[in-house]
């Protein structure tokens, strides 16, 4: 079968690693530290996809209205850092995908709203024989659903946009690959329903719902 691609660039949340348990207990640490109501797992999950700073938004009473926005959002970031790979771990079938794809000689990138720092250490633990490349959010590189991870991760690569498709399981995934140029596989098998993405406006792009039907795709 000839390949339409030469290269993958993959979400880390929702699509290679299932952290929601992760996120959730941090955050409500976080906010039982500071005596405010905690959230569900459902609610964390929809609240996650824009980063540190949206998740600790999204969670809070007034936003970043909040005398003490900028207080928890720190305290959340050192507490998810040292405590992001308690119950998280891949999703059934992805570390298979992965070995696949690198058999057939495909790049792999992961772009991600998490810090540079915290998706380094993801990927080296679970994914470092098959991803080179991960671009986190730095002061530098604009947070998706701008495509400036998206081009770093091609640039790194050493591959054009044209063979490059883009894996991710949210509208924020959605609008990244869009907002690059990309074709997008929406993965449902993360944190967001088909009928979210649909409603996000993905009604063109690849649904799957195990990872190794990526393959019959890429």
């Amino acid at each position: 079968m000839t390949s339409n691609y030469k290269a993958v660039i993959f979400d880390m949340d929702g699509t290679l690693l299932n952290s929601i348990e992760d996120l959730t207990d941090s955050i409500n640490f976080i906010l039982d530290k500071h005596k405010l109501p905690t959230r569900t797992i459902n609610e964390v999950m929809h609240m996650v996809g824009s980063g540190a700073a949206k998740l600790v938004e999204r969670a809070i009473p007034l936003g970043r209205d909040n005398p003490k926005f900028q207080d928890i959002l720190d305290d959340y970031k050192a507490y998810y850092f040292d405590h992001c790979n308690i119950k998280t771990g891949p999703y059934t079938n992805i570390i298979e995908l992965l070995k696949e794809l690198k058999a057939r000689g495909y790049k792999m990138a992961i772009v991600s709203n998490k810090s540079m720092k915290a998706i380094q250490e993801l990927k080296n633990q679970y994914f470092n024989d098959y991803i080179d490349v991960a671009v986190g959010v730095t002061e530098d590189v604009k947070r998706k659903p701008a495509p400036d991870e998206c081009y770093v991760a091609i640039q790194e690569m050493g591959v054009n946009k044209e063979d490059c498709i883009y894996v991710g399981d949210s509208d924020v995934d959605h609008l990244t690959a869009v907002n690059t140029g990309l074709p997008c596989i929406s993965c449902l098998w993360g944190f967001r329903t088909k009928e979210e993405l649909l409603a996000a406006g993905a009604e063109n792009n690849y649904f799957v719902e195990d990872p190794l039907e990526i393959l019959n795709i890429v």
